[in-house]
This record gives C-alpha cells, structure tokens and sequence, in this order.
C-alpha cells in the first residue's frame, strides 16, 4: 500500500519564505555589505594610496585584480568544506579571517606588501559569495529564489551608498592618530568585518531542520518542499563534485558570469576617481556621497526585476535585458564629459549590472543539486571572479594602446557580449521550470 504526500504549493511556501528572508537576509546582507566594501573601498583610497606609497598605475591595477587569483583558487574547495562542516561555522570563519587581513592593509606601504595582501585577502575571503548562494539553495524554493537573490544582492549597491560616504569621510581624517586616512579606512572596515563574523557564528543556523525560531509544521513544509525540488533537478544535474566542474552546462555560466563580473570591477575599482573626474573634485567625502546615486538606482532596479523575473518566469529574458542596459550605459559614460549625463549613465550601467546577478543565479542554481551545486556554483564563481582580475589589467591596456575611453568600451563590449551568451542559454541547457513543485505535485513514498 502507498501513500501520497502532496507537495506544498506556493500559498503554503510563501509565509514561511518571509519568514526565513526576514531572519536571514538581514544578517546574509550585512555580511555582503562589508565582503564588498573590503574588496572595493581599494577605489576610493587610489588617489591618497598610491601619492603616499608610490605606487604605479599599472602596479595598483595588478594588486586591485591580484586579490581574484587567491580568490578564484580556493572557491571550490570551500565550498566543498562547506558543505561538510556546516555554513555557521564556515561562513562566521571566513569573515573572521578576511577582517583581519583588510585591517592590515593599512601596513602596505610598498608594493610587494600591497600584492601579498591583496593575494591573502583573496584566499581569506574564497568561498564566502559562493557559500551564500549555496547556503540560499538551502532555504529557499526556486520559485521565490529570484527575489531573495535580489534582497542579498543589496549589499553591493548598499556598500558604495554607506560605505562610499564612510570610506570618504575615514580619507576625509587623514592626520588621525597620527595615521593616514586610507589607513583608517582599512583598519575600520576590517575591524567592523571581524565583530560581524563572530556575532553570525551565534546567529545562523546550518539548514531548515535546525532553525528552531520555525514550528514544527513550518520547519516539515520547508523541508518536504526542498527535498522534492532537488528530486525534480536530479534528472538533469551532474552527478557529483567532480563531473560538476566538467560538465558543459555548468562551463557556460563561467563564461557569461565572467562577462558580468568583468562589468562590474572594471567600472567599481574606477568608479570614485571617475565622478571625481566628472565633477572636477578630489576623492573624499563630496564624492563618496556621489558614488551612492548610481548604487541607489542599482538597488531599485534589483528590487524590481527579480521580482519581475520570478512572476513571469522570463528569466534569461529579463537577465539579457539587465546585461544589455549595463553595456549601454558603460559605453554612454566613456563618450561625454557632461556631469550629470556621465552620472545618469554610470547610474544605468550599475543598473544593468547589479540587477542582472540575482536573476542569472537563479538559472545554474535551477539544475545543480547536491555536491555539484557545492563545486558548481562555486566554479561558476571562481572563474566569473577572474572578471575582476581580469578587468582592470585589460582596462588599462585598452587605455595605453587606443586611448583614454578605450577601456571603458572594451567593457561595454564584453557586457554586451554576456547578454548575448544569457539571451542564448536556453539552447544548452535545460533549466528547472519556475515552480519545479508543480511538477511534482504528489511524491509516493512506500
């Protein structure tokens, strides 16, 4: 005799997914918040840095893109290790590490220190982005994962809109305790990073089935609506760790994740001395609160268009949209001078290239299950994160041979060339339906 255990539909899933969003993401945003904000505030500390240091033009592009090649190392490892031992004390341990070694930024004083952290604070930091998003799978149903994706990825918009005012405000104090003010900058921020590791390790759970601030009927309808949508994905997921890293589908979203990530860093690391440029002032306070505008329509664009993708079920359609928007406006900010265009184009490349990173997670993490979402998606991460090495290594080499906006059309380039490769995904790979639950709507169990 069998019996037949319904799966839960969206009307049941939906209160305890609020729930869950309002206990994590607060505390998954923060933690962002500052992961971001310690890989980039490098930006805003560029002009002071480099005057006091010496440092060259090409030497701050290598150890602004240096940090992603310990990075890119070690994510799926992490990962892996992740997943065995847990996302608390995981997830608490990289925070805690990449906080101390931020902080010590502020004794690199000559170029080979200024490599050697960036590389360390790359290593300290792998896994933690790839970890959330696994950590996300964990929680969350497919069918609302493109909304939460978006709520987590206010913490980049977030960073530059307190953080930029913050890190300017720190520069802003140079003399301080007899320190310079980008030191400031970094022994703050990595101070702030170590507090916060240690309160998350008291804070998160490791899954659903651990989570006693849910009942017990929340805690079962959670579990029992995840545990059907990875016997949905089963059928078209790699089967393990290592077939994962090999498996054409998952090689794709490397490449197109590489494309977006090559946006976001070759405009971020630039972003303040840019607007500075625009509005002929230097790095500081004024211009840390200007960097917030483009971040402030980044955020509201993320807010709409992955809910947007989770009500229509557009996806790649709206992800190819988001990319294409970056492209244009990257490209409309390196032909003028004029600004406020130039800030209403940063506003819509930051956008286009924010907006698009929740809603492309929701493709690869719609077939990999298991172990190979764990090396998968960290993968995909890993070499997406050589965008950022890559980006302003090419950046600067566009600029020498062709001129001072080749760099900036380079990158404009490539984020039309992702959508492209988004826009095409459809044809090698077949993607968990929006509700995979509806596919699934009676499991039997004997």
């Amino acid at each position: 005799m069998s019996n037949h255990v319904t799966a839960p539909g969206s009307e049941a899933l939906a209160p305890i997914v609020r729930r869950v969003t309002k206990r994590l993401i607060p505390v998954l945003l923060l933690m962002y918040i500052l992961a971001f904000l310690d890989r980039s505030n490098l930006g805003f500390a560029k002009a002071a840095y480099q005057a006091d240091t010496g440092l060259s033009d090409a030497a701050y592009a290598l150890g602004a893109g240096i940090f992603f090649l310990g990075y890119a190392a070690l994510e799926v490892p992490s990962n892996i290790l992740m997943r065995k031992l847990g996302a608390k004390i995981w997830l608490a341990r990289i925070m805690i590490s990449w906080g101390i070694v931020s902080a010590l930024m502020m004794f690199a004083q000559n170029e080979w220190a200024f490599y050697l952290l960036r590389i360390l604070l790359g290593i300290t930091e792998a896994g933690f982005f790839p970890g959330v998003i696994l950590y996300l799978t964990y929680w969350i149903p497919t069918q609302f994962r493109g909304s939460v994706n978006g709520l987590f990825y206010f913490g980049a918009p977030l960073a530059f809109i307190f953080g930029g005012p913050l890190s300017g405000m720190l520069l802003d104090l140079d003399g301080l305790g007899g320190l310079r003010g980008w030191q400031l900058m970094f022994l703050v921020t990595g101070a702030l990073t170590v507090a916060v590791g240690i309160w998350a390790f008291s804070y998160l759970d490791n899954g659903p089935a651990d989570a006693k601030w849910l009942n017990e009927s929340e805690r079962s309808t959670l579990v029992a609506a995840l545990a059907l949508e990875d016997k949905v994905k089963e059928d078209h997921s790699p089967k393990g760790a290592l077939r994962a890293l090999g498996n054409p589908k998952v090689l794709y979203f490397c490449v197109i994740y590489f494309t977006i990530q090559m946006s976001v860093y070759g405009v971020t690391f630039y972003l303040p001395t840019q607007i500075a440029e625009l509005v002929g002032s230097k790095v500081g306070l004024g211009v840390g609160l200007m960097t917030a505008i483009p971040w402030g329509f980044a955020m509201l664009a993320t807010f709409l268009l992955s809910r947007l993708a989770d009500r229509t079920g557009k996806r790649r359609l709206v992800a190819a949209a988001s990319l294409t928007a970056a492209a244009v406006g990257i490209f409309a900010s390196a032909i003028t001078d004029n600004p406020v265009l130039g800030l209403a184009a940063l506003s819509l490349g930051a956008a286009g290239f924010i907006s698009v990173q929740p809603v492309f997670w929701t493709l690869p993490t719609g077939m990999l299950v298991g172990a190979a979402a764990a090396s998968g998606i960290a993968l995909i991460n890993s070499i997406g994160s050589l965008g950022g090495f890559v980006a302003p290594i090419a950046k600067t080499w566009a600029e020498s041979l062709f001129g001072p906006n080749a760099g900036l059309f380079l990158l404009a380039t490539t984020a039309l060339l992702g959508a492209i490769l988004l826009y095409n995904s459809h044809r090698i790979s077949k993607i968990v339906d929006t509700n995979p639950l509806a596919k699934a709507t009676a499991e039997k169990v004997h």
